[in-house]
């Protein structure tokens, strides 16, 4: 951005700063024609000030780019897998997607009851706070999402309160009905957060997600912070509910094995970009990215005879605050060669649902 004026300055001392939108050719996104399609994320943008911008001083502003550009579709009933290093962008983008973070700028369109797409950026506060009945997130610590002073009944009641949908005797009977969904007792009802294990905890977080009836949920890495053993039954719980309620699932994680596992589609995620977006077979049996071919080599294999290549990936990420010219993955990229210094790879489509970010990646 070459011009932060006075007033520019005045409203980032007091939080009301916005970067500025993208030019209007950049504002026409291709929505397809595909009637199972819910989500469509076109070109989302999320950049933080971190320095310069003073009132006093014509400093120039410095931005961390935690999420530059990422584009995707989220289909009904289906599960996008977003994975990455720590750092790189996921649960901004999460928090972007459902505009608790607003976006710097892109759309996010969502197809509402009446089978409408609607961008979320361009609706107003009372607009959002409707739509937002269809949209949920469970966050990945269970005991800092929850309110210790709240038993899981008015936690798990609370949304029911606040958006009106049920009262009296109809409130305690649907949660108590969403406590089972969620393998819940009823005398766990007016236990307090401190008295569960971390898998109940979750549990309580996933019946409030689900209490409004939602159609589209958000998993920030739901299970990274439970025990090994709890891990599997939670993810078993996630996947039944979806078949259950037809939900869409954005599930974020950096553990490889549970994304092949519960995803449809998977986003690799590398300093706010998608560098890899595709199935999980086209992801795991035939990735194309350098970055995308490092983090599977590392997957353990459960078998001492077989001894798979690993890809060692030297240093760490560069900072979102500085990202290095070109490609983001050039100095760490084993292939990299003057083009990728140089230029942002361009995004190829190496199938209908198979994209890579790479200048040397082919279609073939």
């Amino acid at each position: 951005m070459s011009e932060f004026s006075f007033w520019d300055r005045v409203k980032q001392r007091i939080g009301l700063y916005k970067a500025p939108k993208a030019d209007a050719e950049d504002e026409i996104y291709e929505i397809p024609d595909d009637p199972e399609l819910l989500v469509a994320i076109r070109n989302l943008k999320k950049h933080f000030l971190v320095a310069g911008g003073g009132l006093l001083f014509n400093r120039t502003p410095i931005f961390l780019k935690a999420v530059d550009g990422i584009s995707f579709n989220v289909r009904k009933g289906e599960t996008v897998g977003i994975v990455g290093e720590s750092g790189c962008g996921k649960s901004t983008a999460a928090r972007s997607i459902l505009l608790l973070l607003e976006p710097t700028s892109g759309h996010v369109f969502f197809k509402n009851e009446n089978e409408e797409m609607i961008d979320l950026t361009s609706l107003d506060r009372r607009e959002l706070r409707e739509m937002r009945r269809q949209m949920q997130i469970v966050f990945q610590d269970p005991s800092a999402s929850l309110n210790p002073r709240m038993t899981a009944f008015d936690i798990i009641s609370e949304p029911l309160l606040i958006h009106d949908v049920a009262s009296g005797d109809e409130l305690k009977i649907r949660t108590i009905e969403l406590m089972e969904k969620v393998g819940l007792m009823i005398h766990h009802a007016f236990r307090f957060p401190h008295e569960f294990s971390g898998g109940q905890k979750q549990r309580v977080g996933i019946a409030r997600a689900l209490a409004l009836n939602p159609r589209f949920v958000i998993l920030d890495e739901p299970v990274s912070a439970l025990d090994v053993s709890v891990r599997a039954a939670v993810l078993m719980l996630l996947r039944n509910l979806q078949r259950e309620f037809n939900l869409a699932y954005i599930f974020i994680a950096h553990d490889l094995s549970v994304i092949r596992m519960i995803s449809d589609i998977v986003c690799v995620m590398y300093l706010g970009r998608l560098v890899e977006v595709g199935s999980v077979e086209e992801v795991f049996e035939d990735m194309r990215h350098p970055y995308t071919r490092a983090l599977i080599s590392a997957i353990p294999i459960p078998d001492p005879t077989v001894k798979p290549e690993r890809i060692f990936l030297e240093g760490d990420p560069p900072s979102p605050v500085a990202p290095p010219p070109g490609c983001n993955f050039h100095p760490r990229c084993p292939i990299a060669t003057s083009i990728c210094t140089q230029e942002e790879p361009p995004r190829i489509q190496i199938s209908p649902t198979h994209f890579v970010e790479c200048h040397h990646v082919t279609t073939k």
